[in-house]
């Protein structure tokens, strides 16, 4: 593991002092770290990962010789957050044709679909066994099975909390269910099964990732290791937005795993580090950067996959207790989660209301809680940082960045993107707890061709339309500006609109 580039001349000596001083706190899990935090002290059991882990290992080969021994070579993972991006990682770093869905975007899942009903195999990952992605995802990938005349016990695994609402409706259908240990929260859990169960499957040497994990774990223990020095910088030459850069890397897709680590634990109390994941060095000045590979960033990581899964870990908490933040709990996700079943129960009520749009064109809906008639109104505002996040299949917008750029040079102001609702499991939480100076921009479409959810009310299409409205009630209900675009039809150009 190598840190290096001209932050670590910068960095702040009494802040790596004191960080030094916290280290065999972290690796003993002091309960007095947090005050006594509950939550907090139940969720320390990462710091065991890399060899309590190996006993994961038996069970995950097994699991992967019958899916061999049943025909499988395509796997899906349904998962949000921190159940699915390790394993998105994991799945870029060994180009193993692992596809992810995390959205309820129907047009997304139905690109999605594979080829061969017959040779997959769908995992289900969701700690707390209530996610409403995952659920729905699990409801409908079962009949799926069974329409096809498929037998879903061949082709379901589920990955969860024991006793999870998931975890008792996937035993009662005779499924094969994998438990997660429940002293680690979702983000931190790279290295659990819910990253290392979807690694053995794709083929990936996971005792590897873990040996590297290891042996990082002793030095990252030592004083001014390159966890201290990285959450130091984080802390000491950054006060909100830092860039993540991993293009042409190692590990690509591994900044979008930061990405949720970070903001999501550290940002809460009007405070945090919010991470903008770029490929290109220019986007952003005056900024701390960090990189993956040899440029002119201000640190330069280089790790392997492994290393850096614990090495992040280490950073985070360590960042957090600089910020005295709990890094273990995310009290808006959940917020978000109750708004989108408010708006569910409008629509099933019949009692739910359109909004009325401030302005519209030929070819969108402008929504929002400001006073404007005009795009350039939003954008004429000065933000600390702007969200845009897209409740959009991932094939409506080919390159996500080129949005990403239009906004940032036309705002100049630094941007990032999510892809909703994969972002209200990460992101979301630092947009509504952390600093309350952000500029959001939500995407929005009519749906042509919506999917059913089997035993529900509310089909994938009305889901994901209550997750951006209650999104946007969220906030709302805080002030913070926000425009929703709502798009007409399928083939308006976004960067036409925006530019």
């Amino acid at each position: 593991m190598i840190v290096k580039g001209p932050a670590l001349a910068r960095n702040n000596e009494s802040v790596v002092a004191e960080l030094n001083k916290l280290l065999p706190r972290i690796a003993s899990k002091d309960p007095s770290l947090w005050q006594s935090n509950d939550e907090a002290i139940r969720r320390m059991d990462w710091v065991d990962l890399p060899k309590a882990s190996r006993q994961l290992l038996p069970q995950c080969d097994a699991l992967a010789a019958w899916a061999r021994s049943n025909g499988i070579n395509e796997f899906i993972l349904c998962g949000m957050g921190g159940s699915s991006l390790a394993a998105e990682v994991i799945s870029k770093k060994f180009n193993s044709s692992l596809q992810i869905i995390d959205s309820t975007q129907p047009q997304q899942i139905i690109d999605l679909m594979p080829k061969e009903l017959a040779q997959t195999l769908v995992i289900f990952s969701s700690k707390s066994g209530t996610t409403i992605e995952t659920l729905s995802h699990y409801k409908y990938f079962a009949k799926v099975f069974i329409d096809n005349g498929l037998d879903p016990k061949k082709h379901i695994v589920i990955i969860t909390d024991e006793n999870s609402p998931l975890d008792t409706a996937g035993r009662s259908e005779g499924f094969k269910v994998l438990y997660a240990d429940a002293n680690i929260g979702g983000r931190f859990s790279a290295l659990t099964t819910f990253g290392l169960l979807p690694a053995t499957l794709v083929g990936a040497d996971v005792s590897v990732i873990l040996d590297d994990a290891e042996k990082a774990n002793i030095q990252l223990a030592l004083p001014n290791s390159a966890a201290v020095v990285i959450a130091s910088a984080l802390h000491s030459l950054s006060d909100q937005i830092v860039e993540f850069n991993d293009d042409n890397s190692k590990t690509p897709g591994l900044s979008d795993w930061i990405e949720q680590l970070i903001s999501e634990s550290t940002g809460k109390d009007g405070k945090g580090r919010l991470p903008v994941v770029s490929n290109s060095q220019d986007t952003i000045s005056k900024l701390l950067r960090v990189g993956f590979k040899d440029g002119e960033y201000d640190l330069v990581v280089e790790a392997t996959l492994g290393e850096h899964f614990i090495l992040w870990q280490w950073v985070t908490v360590l960042l957090c207790l600089l910020l005295k933040v709990n890094p273990f709990d995310q009290p808006n996700v959940l917020e978000s989660k109750e708004k989108t079943k408010q708006i569910l129960n409008q629509y099933e009520s019949g009692v739910f209301k359109n909004q009325i749009p401030k302005f519209e064109s030929d070819k969108f809906l402008v929504y929002s809680n400001l006073d404007i008639n005009r795009l350039d109104d939003f954008f004429d505002m000065h933000f600390g940082y702007i969200a845009v996040m897209a409740y959009l299949p991932s094939r409506r917008i080919a390159d996500p960045l080129v949005i990403q750029r239009i906004i940032s040079s036309r705002a100049k102001t630094p941007t990032t993107f999510g892809w909703g609702p994969r972002f209200l499991h990460s992101t979301g939480q630092i947009h509504k707890g952390g600093k309350a100076n952000g500029g959001f921009i939500q995407i929005t479409q009519e749906v042509q061709t919506d999917l059913d959810i089997p035993g529900e009310k509310f089909t994938f299409g009305q889901l994901i339309s209550a997750q951006a409205i209650g999104d946007a009630l969220s906030l709302a209900e805080r002030e913070l500006p926000f425009i929703r675009i709502h798009l007409k039809n399928q083939t308006t150009e976004l960067s036409e609109i925006l530019n």
